[in-house]
């Protein structure tokens, strides 16, 4: 008998289909912030007027802002972000960007919290997994009490964590930090502010919001709430994906690539451990500087296929909710990678077989690698792995 709890973390709300200044001011009252600290895309901030409707409309509530967090949040980055929060006294942090925006934002109040100024400081509060056992240790540290305002332009779904990736730049390795507080509060999808996302990168974090419905859906540790949601995303996303690529000005379809991806992060948002596709993109990402939705496109069919053997079951009714009971949902999965254009080997985002050694040692300190359902016996089954897709 499945067996399990179910937690609900502290977001309060979640609003779409409506314009972000317009919520954003209301959420401002409501939570009574004074002192608003904007960071942002350096796009958006310097290519479009969004954020300078939103600072105008903030008016005297209007703290600070910063628009320098590159792909993948480095953490040098990150200080500089708090140092300037910390100066303007925020009392709450909005974030209007993509993936790496929403973590900063949550490595900014990490900071703030916490006094730290320095890359080493980070160390005590970071999730560490044993690259044997896959025993991940989560430190216990006070949460923040400046929080968080996330507005997604991308379909990555970090918004829906309670934890926050950080790069740390001298080991090059992408490590997380968690604490239930990490969670925005409130969460705003705009489709209309997404019309300035590259295509590209709307597709692409698309298919990483397919990665969490899938991986979310067979983890051996998950849900029957999270197996519904998941399903559904996968009934949702696919669709919306494609109708976005034919006519990048459908706002109902960009709607429900926010409604897919909302329903994809269900798992993520309770706790559900990930697999091998996050895993090993987590190392792509971190120490190739590979983009996330483009690790997605490598490696989930070849995770798929690994993980059949162990959760056939699951997959069958996967590739029912992709559209054909028939197929074999690793198929189904890497053709919807091929309409959408994206890269689908390793060579194609700039990982060679020269790096899979450093590739497999790196993924099994990562503690999805370790939740996948099919448990890796050694480094040289992930090398196999990355063969299948070189």
């Amino acid at each position: 008998m499945r067996q399990g709890s179910f937690s609900i973390p502290p977001m309060e709300r979640v609003f779409f289909g409506r314009p972000f200044v317009d919520v954003v001011l209301e959420e401002a009252d409501r939570l009574g912030a004074k002192r608003v600290f904007l960071l942002v895309s350096n796009t958006l901030n310097n290519k479009t007027g969004e954020i300078r409707k939103l600072q105008d409309a903030l008016g005297s509530r209007f703290a600070a802002l910063y628009d320098d967090i590159p792909a993948h949040i480095p953490r040098d980055a990150v200080l500089r972000a708090a140092a300037v929060a910390r100066a303007a006294e925020a009392d709450l942090i909005v974030t209007i960007g993509g993936g790496s925006i929403t973590d900063a934002g949550k490595n900014v109040q990490l900071c703030l919290e916490h006094g730290i100024t320095e890359l080493d400081q980070f160390e005590p509060f970071r999730l560490k997994t044993d690259p044997v056992t896959g025993v991940v240790e989560a430190p216990v540290f006070r949460g923040p009490t400046v929080r968080q305002i996330a507005v997604p332009t991308t379909l990555s779904g970090g918004e829906f964590h309670q934890s926050g990736g950080s790069n740390d730049p001298v080991k090059k390795l992408k490590q997380s930090i968690r604490h239930p507080l990490m969670i925005p509060r409130t969460v705003v999808f705009d489709p209309a502010l997404t019309m300035h996302t590259p295509l590209g990168l709307w597709l692409s974090t698309g298919m990483r919001a397919v990665d969490h419905a899938v991986e979310s859906f067979y983890s051996p540790y998950g849900s029957p709430f999270v197996d519904g949601t998941a399903l559904q995303a996968l009934r949702v996303l696919p669709g919306a994906l494609k109708r976005t690529k034919r006519d990048t000005d459908d706002l109902e379809a960009r709607a429900d690539a926010q409604t897919g991806m909302w329903l994809s992060q269900m798992g993520m948002w309770s706790l559900v451990p990930m697999g091998a596709s996050h895993g090993i993109g987590h190392v792509l990402a971190g120490t190739f500087h590979v983009p996330h939705g483009h690790c997605t496109c490598v490696t989930l069919p070849a995770v798929l296929r690994f993980n059949k053997p162990v959760t056939e079951a699951k997959q069958k009714l996967l590739s029912e909710a992709l559209g054909d009971a028939r197929r074999e949902t690793a198929d189904l999965v890497a053709e919807l990678i091929d309409e959408l254009e994206m890269p689908n080997r390793l060579n194609k985002v700039g990982v060679q077989r020269s790096d899979f050694a450093l590739v497999a040692r790196n993924a099994l300190l990562d503690r999805w690698t370790h939740s996948n359902p099919r448990r890796f016996k050694n480094e040289q089954e992930i090398v196999d792995l990355l063969e299948s897709v070189a």
